[in-house]
Order: structure tokens, then sequence, then C-alpha cells
């Protein structure tokens, strides 16, 4: 069984032939364009207009982003998170860019599907329609995710319209978005934040730049006396701030995904090139130091995608009552993104000079795979936000009902309406701990519950102080050590739904083990750590994943090295 994504022999997740459409003709459209092509396209920086045209014609962004309401009708239109993940991995797995054309677009939709402008909501409905895309028009660039300091402002006139200055730096898309959602400030004794609306084509709408060197458009914009109207406003005032970190929740979760996407595709192009390979008179997958490479790459990567999947159903299960995807969420932006580097760090480590050439996908992967855990948050960032959750995760568990696998033709109506940003630190959880005795007879499982339980008594008895709770060098390894925990449990979790080979889960945990050790040093060798919290992160040091060398080779055999050969994208 390959647990991969492979295009030419695809089966979408989703039930309805609407959604299977849209993956299969994707898919199709990319492997008709051809490998040469994709990498030349992206070797010149050439904008992918032939891209965006396809995705007009065959309204595949609107049918992914449009809600039902707003759909006129159309039975495939629906905001379905599990199938936007879908879609994102696999434009990610034939180039970022292409994915992040439609990352930035679910951004811009978000401030306007949360709105109350209905005259917004139905242009919007209609542009999609039309084969348009959108931009959020969020960051500046003295300040970049500091909004607080947003500059861009919306002078009143007499007339009760208003005109807005400013200028707003990385915006994705903002070369052609069709409806850029901008924040700025009413210039008045209120000084409201607000969202409100432009676009590209208008006189007043001065695009600058792009910023970066790339086939992506990251715009630079100035907006010089933008005439705004009441149709233009989508939320002001508290609205309009928590629009704001509302769609950062949305479009964070889609980053996960496009993670996945690259390392799948340079694992396919590794594997196989290593695989055909003779070196010092023996092939290069025969070579232990390359096998567990290739191992290690393979086990991250299904965890990585077997996290995504089950993080999803807390994303569509969400409600007013129920909140864990905003622990969740960070996690895979945090967890997934860097697990992504890790896998190709493993993978480059035995392509060697062969990924550097340009006529292979892994030059473009090994480019762009740390790209995702910069965005929205950087890894600092989405660790201290998950830090957050970690004194009720751990100590207050309280009973949910069973969050089942959620593949119905909904919309997740709920991501534009999460309320306010706020009060994070009540979000309750269940108990993590019922699941891994589920698996405790697998040796990693039990080993790994024993460096949970230590750091749960460090935090009981020698928490960390001021002092170190605000120091990066120590508060960031303790998140990355509670992030572990929270993708363990999904993990198995999501392997009890699939019934997951016991071999893998093992397999899985061994590097996890590892993992949690690393940061465990992290904290013993930093010089704000006292006498009490090294003892215990000795303690967990000291433990080691138990190794199982037919175990491992069964998983080598069966999943990782038939591998070779199984893809390779049409010339």
């Amino acid at each position: 069984m390959n647990y991969l994504l492979q295009p030419k022999k695809y089966k979408s997740l989703m039930a309805d032939e609407g959604s299977k459409a849209i993956m299969n003709k994707t898919i199709a459209f990319f492997e008709k364009m051809g490998k040469t092509r994709l990498l030349d396209d992206y070797n010149k920086k050439i904008w992918y207009s032939e891209f965006i045209d396809f995705i007009g014609k065959e309204q595949i962004f609107a049918k992914l982003l449009t809600p039902k309401e707003y759909a006129g009708g159309d039975p495939d239109c629906r905001w379905d998170t599990a199938r936007n993940s879908e879609f994102s991995e696999i434009l990610a797995f034939y180039g970022p860019g292409y994915w992040y054309c439609f990352q930035v677009t679910i951004l811009g939709l978000g401030p306007i599907w949360m709105s109350p402008n209905e005259t917004a909501k139905k242009k919007a409905a209609r542009l999609l329609k039309e084969g348009a895309i959108f931009a959020f028009g969020l960051s500046e660039r003295t300040h970049g995710a500091d909004i607080y300091s947003t500059e861009t402002n919306l002078t009143p006139k007499p007339d009760g319209t208003w005109v807005a200055n400013g200028e707003k730096y990385y915006i994705g898309n903002g070369n052609e978005a069709e409806m850029v959602s901008t924040l700025g400030k009413i210039k008045d004794d209120t000084d409201d934040y607000t969202f409100f609306v432009t676009n590209y084509r208008h006189k007043a709408y001065e695009l600058k730049k792009n910023v970066i060197s790339h086939q992506d458009y990251v715009a630079n914009f100035a907006l010089h006396d933008y005439p705004i109207t009441q149709d233009d406003i989508l939320s002001r005032g508290p609205h309009a701030w928590d629009s704001a970190l509302n769609t950062v929740n949305i479009g964070k979760f889609n980053i996960g995904p496009a993670s996945i996407g690259i390392a799948e595709h340079c694992f396919y192009e590794a594997i196989t090139h290593a695989s055909n390979r003779i070196l010092y008179g023996m092939k290069v997958t025969e070579m232990p130091h390359v096998r567990k490479n290739f191992m290690d790459a393979w086990l991250r990567l299904l965890g990585m995608k077997i996290y995504q999947r089950r993080a999803t159903d807390y994303f569509r299960g969400a409600g007013g009552n129920d909140r864990r995807y905003l622990l969740y969420n960070p996690t895979s932006k945090m967890k997934v993104t860097l697990q992504a580097e890790e896998v190709v760090n493993l993978l480059w480590d035995v392509m060697a000079a062969r990924a550097f050439e340009k006529d292979t996908y892994f030059h473009t992967g090994a480019s762009e795979v740390r790209g995702p855990s910069k965005l929205e948050g950087t890894v600092h960032v989405n660790v201290q936000l998950i830090r957050k959750f970690m004194k009720n995760y751990f100590f207050s568990p309280v009973e949910f009902a069973p969050t089942t696998p959620d593949f119905s033709l909904t919309d997740d109506l709920f991501l534009f309406n999460q309320g306010p940003a706020k009060g994070l630190g009540k979000i309750q959880f269940h108990d993590y701990k019922p699941v891994f005795e589920v698996y405790k007879e697998l040796p990693n499982v039990a080993t790994f519950m024993k460096q949970i339980d230590i750091i749960k008594e460090m935090l009981d008895k020698a928490a960390p102080d001021k002092a170190q709770d605000m120091d990066p060098s120590w508060s960031l390894p303790l998140g990355e050590m509670f992030s572990i925990v929270v993708y363990g449990q999904l993990i198995l979790e999501q392997a009890k739904l699939d019934e997951l080979d016991l071999d893998i889960l093992n397999q899985i945990f061994d590097f996890m083990i590892r993992d949690f050790a690393h940061f465990a040093m992290q904290i013993y060798g930093n010089p704000g750590s006292n006498d009490l919290q090294r003892d215990y992160c000795t303690k967990i040091m000291l433990i080691r994943a138990i190794p199982n060398p037919e175990q491992y080779n069964r998983v080598w055999k069966k999943y990782v090295s038939v591998l070779n050969s199984e893809y390779a994208m049409s010339e």
C-alpha cells in the first residue's frame, strides 16, 4: 500500500463526483503541462496565467471557496476544509507557487465571508464564478504582521464616503486580485480598525513592484485617495480586528498540506534516483545510512499526513463550545512544516549534487520547503501560541463527544463566525491519555508515554519561572516538546480510525522519542535552567527508543523500497 499522493493512481478522499472531478482535472492539467514546462516556468519566474485561466474555465476556485448560500444552486460549491486541504496538497505537489495563489485567495475571501456586507459577498461569489483571484491586504513593510501598528487609513468625507491612503507589502496576488481585503483604520474620533475592499485595476491603486524574485507575485501596492463607499466596507471595530486573526486561523491550516505535497514529490524523485544507482559496487539504497534516511523521511512524512488528516476533523467539527482546533491548527502550522523541512534535508543528503539540477522537481522543493514555516506566523509565534493551551491540556481535561471523520458535503460555516479572537487560556481539551493506553503494548508508544509523564511532572513541580517563560531559548524547546505530545495524540487517533499497520506506528514513535530528547537537551543546556529542571531533562534524555531490526526491515521492504519508480511526472 502506498500512503503517499500518487497522481497517476489518484483516489480522492471525497465521496462526491464533483470533488473528484476537481482533483482529477487539476492533476490532468499539470501532467499535460509536463515536467519540462513546469520547471522551465519556475526557473524563468513566469507568472502562471495559464493556471489562472484553467481554474477560471473549470470554476475550480468558485466551487472550492464559495459557501452554498452564495453558489446560485451549484451543488459542487461549498467551503470544506477537508476538500481544500486535499486540493492544497495536490497544488504544492506540482509547485508551491500554484498553491500560493490558492492560499492568498483563501485569505482574501476570509474577511468577505465573515462580513455582514451582503453586497460584497454576492460580488465575491460572482467574481469567483468568473475566474477571479483574491488578496489579503494586511501586512505593511515597516510593521510586518504587527497589525496594531497599521498605518493605512480611511479619511471620512462630508458625503459619507471615505478616501483610503497607505501602503501595503507582502500581498500575494496583489497584481491581479479583483478584490483585495485591506485592513486600515478610520481616521476620525473612533480610530476604528476596518476591512475594506480595493481593486488592482483602479487608478488610485498603485502597483509598485513584486517584492520577491519568483513566479509568484507578492505585491507592494499603495493607495492614493482611493475612493471607498459603504458597499466597500467589510467590517469595523472589534469585528475587523477579529476578522484579521480569524482569517489567519483559516489560512494557517492550509499550510500543512502544502508542505506535505512538496515533501512527497521530493521523496519520489529521491527514492527512484537512489534505487537505480550503483556506488562502490552496491546499490545506494543498500547502504545503511541511506536506508535510514529514507526510513526516517518516509515515517516523518506519513506522520505529517496522519496528523493533518485527524486535525481536519476537529476543524470541521469546531463550534462555540469546541475550539480545540485552535491548538491543533498552530501545531499543524509549526510541526508539519518543520517536519517537511526535515524530510527534505534527509532526502537531500541522499540526492546530493543531483538535487541542484534544474531538471528536477527536487531543486524547487528544496528551495521552497522552508517557506511555509514562515507564513501566517513564524515557528516562534506559533510555538508561543500553543503554549497557552499547555496547562489545560495536561491538567484539566474534560469530556467531549467523540469527534468522527467528517466528509459531509457541508460548509464549515463556523470558520466565518469564530467569535472574538481571545480567551485561548480557557479552551479545554479531551484527555490525551486514553488513546495512548490503547497502544501501550507497542514498545515505542509505551516509551514515549514515560517521557510525557516526566515532562508533565516537571511542569507541575519545576515549572518555568517568569524569566524562563519570557526567554525564547528556554520556552521554545518546551513548546516543541508539548507539540510532540499533541502530534502523537492525533496520530494515534487517526491510526486507530485507519487501522494502521502497528509496525509503522511503532516506528513513527521511534523518531518522536528522539525528537523529544533533543529538545530536553536544549533545556538542560540552557544557562537559565535550574538543577531540578535539569534532573527532569536528564531522565527524558536517557530514555531511548527500543530498536526492532526485524520490524524496521519489514516496513522498509513492504512500504518504502517499493516506491522506487512508483511515480514520475509526465515529461
